[in-house]
């Protein structure tokens, strides 16, 4: 690997022209250059901002209040009878023979002799005297006199006035408040940022290249990487800035507007009307009445009489007797018997049964509405722009020969060092710097 870089570095010696490393045999240096060489080489133009105050039109809309006719479509309800044919599920009972065997009791009945014992009751009636005292009512009539007030209606005529109301259809005007949405410019400002900015010049350092350089040493010339020294080099950069304007805009606010509109009204006043009319009015009278009223009062009296109470003396007397009684004895006959059976059948019975039925009519009706007519209003409205004017910025070191009469092109006097025309009714913008990038 060493051997191969000698060769490497050999090959580079030998390519090198004999001029350049006449000038190489001390350290390389760029101190003979003038600082003037450094200086931009002809003059640029610079961005002044002014401000200007322009007119637009913008188109307002306002909203008017307009009358027009319109049909609706009234839906009614309309009743109306329909037949419809419905069916019914109806059971009948049927019948169907069934033959079964039964087993029938067959009973015999045959008597035997019991003896047996029964306590006969024998009853005598007997007599007691029983005294007991009752209550005898004794009634006697008597007449009193009772006097009461009756009512006797009396009947009179009277004339009796009467009162009635009646309700009277008046018309009148008022003034009925309306309100309506009206679109009203507003002027509002808002933050905008700008980018604005300009030209300096910045000093860069930039280092030196490296280049082979052959060494006497005591072994004999060799060949090493020799680091030249930095030069300075000056460049044009465009430093941006930012800058915040009010800038005013026109939005459009809705504004609610009340207006008074005279509308017709029609409503019933009450009206009291006075009648004479004779009605009969019956009034009751008192009068006194005596009346004599029969009346019974009742007085219990005590009597005593005597009473013969019978009762009965019951005893028992045993006595022998003789029944015969019978018993039945019974066996199974097996015997064949038919019996009916009834089941049930059902069918569909139609029948018509009417129901009703409702149906949506339409019917077109007239109706008048209110709607807002927009209607466009043109005006001038201010604004304020900014525009870059181009001015054009010479360097003096350049410019000298200039102010000799040296340069026909153009001159610094002229404001275009170059001999470039410029138009200062136009915007200019920020471009590369032409002598950075030759």
């Amino acid at each position: 690997m060493r051997m191969r870089s000698v060769i490497f570095n050999m090959a580079i010696a030998f390519a090198t022209p004999i001029s350049a490393f006449g000038g190489l045999c001390g350290v390389p240096s760029y101190s003979c250059c003038p600082t003037a060489a450094c200086a931009p080489a002809s003059c640029y133009t610079a961005c002044r901002v002014s401000t200007e105050t322009c007119y637009r039109t913008v188109c307002e809309t306002v909203y008017e209040p307009q009358e027009y006719t319109s049909s609706r479509t009234v839906y009614e309800n309309v009743y109306e009878d329909v037949q419809q044919t419905c069916y019914r599920t109806v059971n009948e009972t049927a019948y169907r023979e069934e033959t079964y065997s039964v087993c029938r009791p067959v009973t015999e009945t045959a008597v035997r002799e019991e003896t047996y014992c029964v306590q006969r009751p024998v009853t005598e009636t007997l007599y007691r005297q029983c005294n007991y005292t009752v209550q005898r009512p004794v009634w006697e009539d008597h007449v009193r006199e009772q006097r009461y007030t009756i009512q006797q209606p009396v009947c009179e005529t009277i004339q009796q006035e009467c009162r009635s109301t009646v309700m009277k259809c008046v018309t009148e005007t008022i003034q009925q408040e309306r309100c309506y949405t009206v679109q009203r410019p507003e002027t509002r400002t808002r933050c905008v940022q700008r980018m604005t900015g300009q030209w300096t010049t910045q000093t860069q350092t930039i280092p030196g290249p490296v280049i082979p350089r052959v060494v006497c040493g005591p072994c004999g010339p060799r060949l090493c990487m020799t680091q030249c020294p930095p030069r300075q080099i000056c460049r044009r950069v465009w430093c941006p800035q930012v800058v915040q304007e009010q800038i005013p805009y026109t939005v459009m606010v809705p504004q609610v507007v009340r207006q008074q509109c005279p509308v017709q009204v029609t409503r019933y006043v009450p009206e009291v009307v006075v009648k004479t009319v004779p009605i009969q009015v019956t009034r009751m009278v008192a009068k006194e009445v005596v009346q004599q009223i029969p009346y019974r009062t009742c007085r219990m009296e005590c009597e005593t009489k005597t009473q013969q109470i019978p009762y009965q003396v019951c005893k028992m007397v045993s006595e022998q007797r003789t029944r015969q009684i019978p018993y039945t004895v019974c066996k199974m006959v097996t015997e064949q018997k038919t019996r009916t059976i009834p089941y049930c059948v059902s069918k569909q019975v139609p029948y018509t049964t009417t129901h009703r039925v409702c149906k949506v009519v339409p019917r077109e009706v007239q109706q008048t509405c209110t709607r807002m007519v927009a209607r466009q209003v043109m005006k001038q409205v201010p604004y304020t722009r900014n525009v870059l004017i181009p001015e054009t910025v010479c360097c003096p070191s350049t410019c000298a020969p200039c102010a000799q009469g040296i340069m026909t092109g153009g001159g610094c006097a002229g404001g275009n060092c170059s001999g470039v025309s410029v138009d200062a009714a136009h915007p200019v913008y920020p471009v590369a710097d032409p002598a950075l990038n030759p």
